[in-house]
């Protein structure tokens, strides 16, 4: 079972702004090659942030209010919220080390 939680523009506010804890949002579509690469690591990270992050994923094709609204121009797109803010964007197939630094951040 996936630990992901899929965000939609109907129900982003209440997951991601609204949040208590740190929340990352993978902004991805199923045509997306470097999308699939790496949604085992957000799967990962995920497991590994259990209770302290919570991960989300959001599917730019259904979903293109959000991704409007956040400026998304390219995919994958990771976002990090704290507070209901938006504290960091990565653009592009990360590293998982270079994510968990990101996150570390936010939890500390």
């Amino acid at each position: 079972m996936s630990n992901e939680l899929q965000v939609t523009d109907a129900n982003f506010e209440a997951e991601v702004i609204k949040s208590p804890i740190p929340v990352l949002v993978d902004f991805w579509a199923p045509w997306c090659g470097p999308c699939r690469m790496i949604g085992p690591v957000i799967e990962e990270l995920a497991k590994e942030y259990a209770g302290k992050v919570k991960v989300c994923k959001l599917n730019t094709d259904e979903n293109q209010d959000t991704a409007s609204n956040y400026r998304i121009s390219a995919i994958p797109t990771i976002l990090l919220f704290k507070g209901g803010k938006l504290a960091h964007e990565l653009v592009g197939l990360q590293p998982k080390e270079e994510l968990k630094k990101h996150l570390d951040e936010l939890v500390a």
